[in-house]
């Protein structure tokens, strides 16, 4: 623990940095606080965490000899912490080396602990995090570089790319989610509609869905991370980057989001609906089609077991595409290193794997486990599937910023206050200002 102190100068400069550019989400952004974008919120990602007031879980206790390893997590949904405490239990009796203990900080105060921690000597020797904001916290300076030290060959490589910087490997993904199409069957049955595969095709149908009472579509559209994280599937289908946005393909992301709104399909509520109230929208029967993650999956079984939907990939401009969300493992530098690692290669068996992935939500970030972690008829599979041309936010310290740049554009052309050029320019001169 002594090398902390060694980095807590780096970490406390980098702090002002990184809470003035504001924290991304998974749902979650990805959603990790529904399932969390997490998204993402993822996700949905992450919004749900922000602000919250719950009291913060009891901490695991350890005893004996053992050298103490200790995590530090963001989730609030007490079944994501009962699973990750039940692998904890679980692998401090497989051996006695060493004693894991976790601690729960809330996300919208996560990085803050993380940089206090680090001038205090008061780090945790393992992090799990918010996929986007992982290189901001490798900039900090606070994690191990463990390059040749785990085996990540069988992960998606969108999932690796997601804790890779210059190279180097400052982390293991834990878990992956992303976003797809749910339809309502029974809908698309009546309208005589075929399931949309293309944006041309996507529109067409939602038109035909679309009633006095029903929109064809609806996608998480808030001004933040969580509306970002729907937002990039569409934009890098034309082809476009998240960089590069003032251009043909940009321009066209933001004309087409903006045509759905123009021509009755998708409501401009969209702006004020979380992945979660999307959700809702979908179970109420309001919403014929809706763009959101696996996470929900659990929630949609147990409160609308009658209702007939199923899941397909997002339908594509040029390519197909969608976003990861999820959560990164991250060790600390100058932590118990081996102790981390030890834990860390029991916690990605595929036993512990395929237990935890069941009780969040999520697919396996390890390509091998996810490929038959479902049945073939499972929902979660077009998941599966769409991770194929899931890709993560970033990697990029700044990702926050550019991440508000983004939102801001789709929801001016939404709203109407921009057309898709003066929108995608707008955007693009932040962007420049932050990555050029």
């Amino acid at each position: 623990m002594k090398r902390k102190k060694i980095i807590a100068l780096f970490a406390v400069l980098a702090m002002t940095a990184s809470l003035v550019a504001g924290c991304g989400s998974s749902g979650n952004t990805g959603d990790s606080a529904a399932s969390v974008d997490e998204g993402t919120t993822a996700g949905e990602e992450a919004s749900v965490n922000e602000g919250s007031e719950e009291e913060p879980a009891p901490e695991t206790e350890s005893s004996g000899d053992a050298e103490a390893v200790t995590i530090w997590y963001y989730w609030e949904t007490e079944g994501h912490q009962v699973a990750l405490d039940q692998v904890i239990q679980e692998y401090n009796a497989s051996q006695g080396n060493y004693e894991v203990t976790a601690k729960y900080v809330p996300f919208a105060d996560f990085k803050k602990q993380l940089s206090i921690g680090a001038s205090a000597d008061e780090l945790p020797d393992i992090a799990i995090l918010d996929s986007p904001d992982h290189a901001s916290y490798v900039e900090m300076g606070i994690f191990e570089d463990i390059t040749g030290k785990f085996d990540v060959g069988n992960y998606y490589e969108g999932t690796v790319n997601s804790c890779t910087v210059d190279g180097k490997l400052y982390g293991v993904p834990f878990g992956v989610n992303c976003l797809a199409l749910y339809y309502n069957e029974d809908m698309l049955s009546e309208a005589g509609c075929e399931v949309p595969t293309t944006w041309d095709e996507l529109m067409a149908t939602a038109k035909a869905l679309t009633t006095d009472s029903v929109t064809g579509l609806a996608l998480c559209s808030v001004q933040n991370e969580e509306g970002t994280f729907n937002f990039v599937p569409w934009l890098w289908s034309t082809g476009a980057t998240s960089y590069d946005i003032n251009n043909e393909n940009g321009i066209r992301a933001l004309s087409f989001i903006q045509s759905l709104i123009n021509e009755g399909v998708m409501s401009k509520e969209c702006i004020n609906w979380t992945q979660g109230d999307v959700m809702n929208q979908f179970i109420a029967g309001n919403v014929a089609m809706m763009e959101n993650g696996p996470w929900q999956i659990p929630t949609m079984q147990s409160e609308a077991p009658d209702l007939n939907w199923k899941v397909t990939l997002i339908p594509k401009d040029t390519d197909y595409s969608s976003v990861l969300g999820g959560e990164n493992y991250a060790v600390i530098n100058g932590g118990n290193v081996e102790g981390a690692l030890d834990f860390l290669t029991y916690a990605t068996s595929e036993e512990k794997v395929k237990f935890m992935m069941d009780k969040f939500g999520y697919i396996s970030a390890d390509k091998t486990i996810a490929e038959n972690q479902f049945e073939a008829d499972s929902p979660y599979q077009p998941f599966v599937e769409e991770l194929n041309y899931a890709m993560p936010r970033g990697p990029l310290a700044e990702w926050p910023s550019v991440s508000d740049a983004i939102s801001l554009a789709f929801n001016q052309v939404i709203t109407g206050t921009a057309t898709p050029e003066d929108a995608a320019a707008q955007a693009q001169a932040t962007i420049d200002g932050i990555v050029k």
